[in-house]
């Protein structure tokens, strides 16, 4: 039996990456048709359990929902849990610039995604470190992925096929571990 969960994103990356995902685990993933809920917080954890739960009483349906940042270390973690919006303002050039003189480039992406259904909720979490480079590479993805490049590799995520990057991705280990506990809870109700 196939799973059909609604995941409230706006963005068609993102919502690729995760159907990858989701397929192997034979769940099948709709884009929710709620209203567009920005939760802000300086925790990613709360930002996606917050927002899961809003998406859940619009939906009534069993709803994922997936944030992350890029904590970059010579910036004391900036954007963080900002990133999206740090992204539209000043975007890749702007990081760049931040970065200009700073030999220590170490960086993590992070992520938190929480699925709520009517059996509960379901927090994952994921995180792959590596490091800014000096100017963007690639032209898939979205967001920082050019300029993140994970530990064991030497291309940028947007350098990367989508199957390629879910090997390492952030986004992929918090769903991941989230589809996991679902498909569990499902067997035991």
């Amino acid at each position: 039996m196939s799973e059909k969960i609604c995941f409230a994103t706006s963005n068609l990356y993102k919502f690729e990456e995760v159907s990858e995902i989701a397929r192997s685990y034979n769940i099948s993933l709709e884009l929710c048709n709620v209203p567009k809920i920005e939760v802000q917080g300086e925790n990613l954890r709360e930002i996606v359990l917050k927002s899961a739960i809003l998406a859940y009483f619009y939906s009534n349906k069993p709803v994922l929902v997936e944030d992350a940042g890029l904590f970059i270390k010579a910036l004391n973690g900036f954007p963080g849990p900002y990133s999206n919006y740090v992204y539209k303002t000043i975007g890749i050039s702007g990081v760049l610039k931040l970065l200009e003189n700073v030999e220590n480039r170490e960086a993590c992406f992070k992520s938190s995604a929480a699925l709520v259904c009517e059996n509960g909720v379901i927090i994952g979490e994921g995180e792959v470190c590596g490091y800014i480079v000096r100017s963007p590479r690639g032209s898939r993805g979205f967001g920082f992925d050019p300029i993140f490049t994970p530990y064991g590799e030497t291309r940028t995520f947007a350098e990367m096929a989508t199957s390629e990057k879910n090997k390492y991705s952030h986004r992929a280990k918090a769903v991941s571990r989230v589809f996991e506990k679902y498909v569990e809870l499902m067997r035991t109700t």
